[in-house]
């Protein structure tokens, strides 16, 4: 992306503004994106001076992983529900949507005067067919059952947070073989196309937002995790090796499969790699295995994606990922998020670290509550980084209920004031 879109003083949409922003033009604003929020959050605040003109919809209708993953859980088995549960998160531009059933906020997004959301494109790049979603047991507390990638979980009722995953449909070689052979079918990858694909087409074409490929649970050690389950995953790493690499050879060219497909109809802006592979003091395989396993397949992904002007590239982890960004960057990923800083992500020193790495995120979500002078110094680094490009600013990831409205909106108004003064509109 060569910058032609931005003309000084010129309005842009918020796909242009993406581009222009990731591609380090700093004269052109940021986007006014958050991660996103729990229901809780949001319920408070409407509660305490959030203006409710649109509440956010939990969605009933099923149509691929890619986007509904979880929904029949939220949507109380179709039903629909009237009121957020506490633990379910609502999306806000940061975290592109629709993904895993969640809402799209709109309330936050108009009060605040902030930007539209990245989207995703809806398309399966998991299991074809879908699992049929089967209800083991339910009572008022929980409910037990197989969803439609596959996986046995327990959705909580009262909690009502992502559902937890019990037992995995890759247990070991030959259910792999089974599920490779009956549901990774590549000849007829036309029915991995939601029934509304015409019409979404024409939606893309026709969008002012940026559009991505990939997305949750698709990456190179996240679908894997997702598939297999942790403890399973990290004892074959060890014993199994061939077969891990199997799975993702698989998973790779049915990806590139996929994405050629879309591509043919669709201008797609960038690639979101869904990861999560760190925790609070480092990634959770050494950087030896995430050499070896992952990044061969990230950069055949994305040297094809690559070639078809897909430029992007963002890979989402929490937690400690120091060590292992420079090898993330050697296999093409261009930016990362949401850099947690409560894990030691620092966005001036990777800034410093990292000239060209596209960053997202990178603001301590928690300590928003803590009153306007700790507001004040953790948007001291954000300002800092804002001035480099290639910075997108918000919340280290889902803000939560203890961030009441006042701060919130101060926060939040302090950090639009600092990216107005980029000086475009």
């Amino acid at each position: 992306m060569d910058g032609s879109f931005f003309v000084k003083g010129m309005v842009v949409n918020t796909r242009e503004r993406f581009l222009e922003v990731m591609n380090f033009n700093t004269n052109v604003r940021s986007l006014k994106w958050e991660f996103g929020y729990w229901g809780e959050t949001i319920n408070n605040w409407y509660a305490h001076g959030l203006p409710k003109k649109n509440y956010p919809k939990i969605e009933t209708q099923i149509t691929t992983p890619t986007s509904t993953l979880y929904t029949y859980a939220w949507s109380n088995r179709g039903k629909g529900v009237n009121r957020l549960p506490n633990g379910f998160p609502v999306m806000a531009g940061g975290l592109y949507w629709p993904t895993q059933g969640f809402a799209l906020d709109n309330d936050v997004r108009s009060h605040f005067k902030m930007d539209y959301t990245q989207v995703m494109v809806d398309v399966n790049l998991l299991w074809d067919p879908m699992f049929e979603i089967k209800v083991l047991q339910e009572d008022d507390a929980s409910m037990t059952y197989i969803d439609i990638d596959g996986v046995k979980r327990m959705y909580l009722k009262d909690e009502a947070t992502i559902p937890t995953s019990l037992e995995w449909p890759i247990k070991d070689k030959a259910s792999w073989e089974k599920l490779k052979a009956e549901r990774l079918n590549t000849k007829n990858i036309s029915t991995r196309f939601p029934k509304n694909w015409n019409e979404l087409v024409k939606e893309y074409k026709n969008r002012d937002y940026p559009l991505a490929l990939g997305g949750y649970p698709h990456g190179f050690f996240g679908t894997l995790s997702h598939l297999i389950g942790y403890e399973n995953l990290f004892m074959w790493y060890a014993l199994e090796p061939e077969l891990i690499h199997d799975i993702l050879k698989t998973f790779t060219d049915l990806w590139i499969t996929v994405y050629e497909e879309v591509l043919k109809q669709v201008e797609v802006d960038h690639l979101q790699i869904w990861e999560d592979i760190s925790f609070g003091k480092g990634p959770m395989i050494s950087p030896a295995m995430v050499k070896e396993f992952m990044c061969p397949y990230i950069k055949q992904v994305v040297d094809f994606l690559k070639a078809r002007g897909v430029n992007i590239i963002l890979l989402d982890t929490d937690g400690d990922c120091n060590s292992i960004i420079p090898l993330f960057m050697e296999a093409g990923v261009t930016g990362m998020y949401p850099f947690e800083t409560h894990c030691g992500m620092d966005i001036v020193k990777v800034r410093k670290q990292y000239p060209k790495l596209q960053i997202l995120g990178g603001i301590p979500k928690s300590e928003i509550q803590l009153g306007k002078k700790r507001i004040d110094e953790i948007l001291e680094p954000v300002e800092k980084v804002l001035k480099t490009g290639g910075y997108i600013p918000f919340g280290d990831h889902f803000i939560p209920p203890d961030v009441n409205f006042e701060n919130f909106s101060y926060y939040r108004n302090k950090l639009n004031g600092l990216i107005n003064a980029k000086g475009d509109l």
